[in-house]
């Protein structure tokens, strides 16, 4: 099951999966617990859909799908390989020491220009290097 759900793609993030993201909490056999990114996350009915359907299509239609809000979901749960596909993309992965670093130069002479971003758990960045905007996934 792991396998069919780490072809499911975040619908604000397309390049990252459920499972790189770290939404997928746990796979038993017969659930799925998945978490939300924060508790009012918009896409999460759109999450569970797409779950369903690509369980549904790997025959696995008996699992059910159990979204738990505690412990709430965190940025430590992004897999090193999310991380690496979220700068891929442009958006700055959050780091454990808070350093932000630039996803088009790589500088870390960066400054908030927005907490608000392009979806609500991103900010709204800008490099003072290279002079580019970017979206910051921010630490939860």
């Amino acid at each position: 099951m792991w396998e069919v759900l780490a072809s499911v793609p975040d619908p604000e993030i397309p390049v990252v999966s459920v499972v790189d993201l770290g939404i997928v909490r746990s796979v038993e056999p017969g659930r799925v617990t998945i978490t939300p990114t924060y508790t009012g996350c918009p896409a999460t009915q759109v999450i569970e859909r797409d779950v369903r359907a690509a369980l549904d299509s790997a025959g696995y239609r008996d699992v059910r799908i159990v979204t738990e809000l505690s412990p709430p979901w965190t940025t430590d749960w992004i897999s090193a390989e999310g991380r690496a596909k979220l700068a891929a993309y442009g958006i700055a992965p959050p780091t454990p020491n808070g350093a932000v670093r630039c996803p088009q130069c790589g500088s870390g002479a960066t400054e908030e220009i927005s907490r608000f971003g392009s979806t609500p758990c991103k900010a709204l960045w800008r490099c003072r290097s290279c002079a580019e905007p970017f979206d910051l996934f921010k630490c939860h």
